[in-house]
């Protein structure tokens, strides 16, 4: 790097701390989460995030919104998109019960791998991804519907900076890709803003996915900050609303949601991408989503 690049990214990184794209009415600054991801940036942290009124469209911050990045199991959103539109008109297809083969096996996230039940309606696998982002119901299903399916209903929505690239995998090889999931911060936003306002596909299919994302137990990151029941928060607590999917890797934390409050609601994605090499710059990087995430709980409470 020059030294002009170098004063280049310091400037830039600084402007981020500042609040460069602050607005200056109240609870609208989102001063606690600019300083949290410049002093992120500045230690390394590859950061991109976005939040927008899910009202008006307003953009509320955007930090490098446009950059793809490692979004691990966000990618499965995509998943449950097909899955909900082959359901849209058939309730019969949502009995189909799928076998759990040896091939699909994966570890990591999910309970149906300490499970004794081999088979499973193709709802109910679904709603496990919701839930736990149960990996080897995401494989399964995958296997079902397959990867092309995915990716054309991907391309028809009009993402060309998120996808779902891969099965999940316990390690990934030379020739497999080498991310579960890439996405904007700007097109998951969208995604989820649009899913929120019934705007996906159809309102039928909109209505389903956010049902399953609204089952999601993972509050570790952006999520910490809403004081929301983990296991229990499908309708309004202190009149706030979630619907989220999260995506944890080897060195990524990302999130996306959609939060309601009675004064606003917003549409938010945050993904980071670190040397997860000490516990410290884990829990910098958690610490520094939840403090994006009380700014949106100010701004919308």
């Amino acid at each position: 790097m020059t030294s002009s690049q170098g004063s280049e990214r310091r400037a830039r990184h600084s402007d981020l701390r500042r609040g460069k794209h602050r607005t200056e009415e109240p609870g609208e600054n989102f001063a606690r989460g600019f300083d949290a991801l410049g002093e992120l940036a500045l230690a390394g942290v590859q950061v991109s995030a976005r939040a927008t009124d899910l009202a008006t469209g307003k953009v509320l911050f955007s930090v490098d919104d446009h950059v793809v990045m490692p979004t691990a199991s966000i990618g499965k959103v995509l998943l449950l998109v097909e899955v909900a539109s082959r359901l849209a008109g058939d309730s019969s297809e949502s009995f189909t019960v799928l076998d759990r083969a040896p091939r699909d096996a994966v570890g990591d996230s999910g309970i149906w791998q300490h499970m004794q039940s081999p088979s499973l309606p193709l709802a109910d696998l679904a709603a496990l991804i919701g839930a736990t982002s149960d990996n080897l119901a995401t494989n399964v299903l995958i296997r079902y519907v397959g990867l092309e399916a995915v990716r054309a209903r991907t391309e028809a929505l009009g993402l060309t900076r998120t996808a779902l690239l891969d099965l999940v995998r316990d390690h990934r090889g030379p020739d497999d890709a080498p991310q579960l999931s890439i996405g904007s911060a700007k097109e998951l936003t969208w995604l989820f803003a649009s899913l929120a306002r019934g705007e996906i596909v159809s309102p039928e299919v909109s209505q389903r996915v956010v049902g399953w994302l609204s089952l999601n137990a993972d509050l570790s990151m952006v999520a910490s900050a809403f004081g929301l029941d983990p296991l229990a928060h499908r309708t309004p607590d202190h009149n706030v609303l979630l619907m989220n999917k999260t995506g944890t890797d080897g060195g990524v934390r990302s999130e996306v949601g959609v939060l309601r409050g009675p004064r606003a609601s917003v549409s938010y994605a945050v993904s980071m991408y670190y040397a997860d090499t000490m516990i410290s710059s884990r829990l910098a990087v958690l610490d520094g989503m939840r403090q994006v995430g009380l700014d949106l709980l100010e701004y919308v409470h």
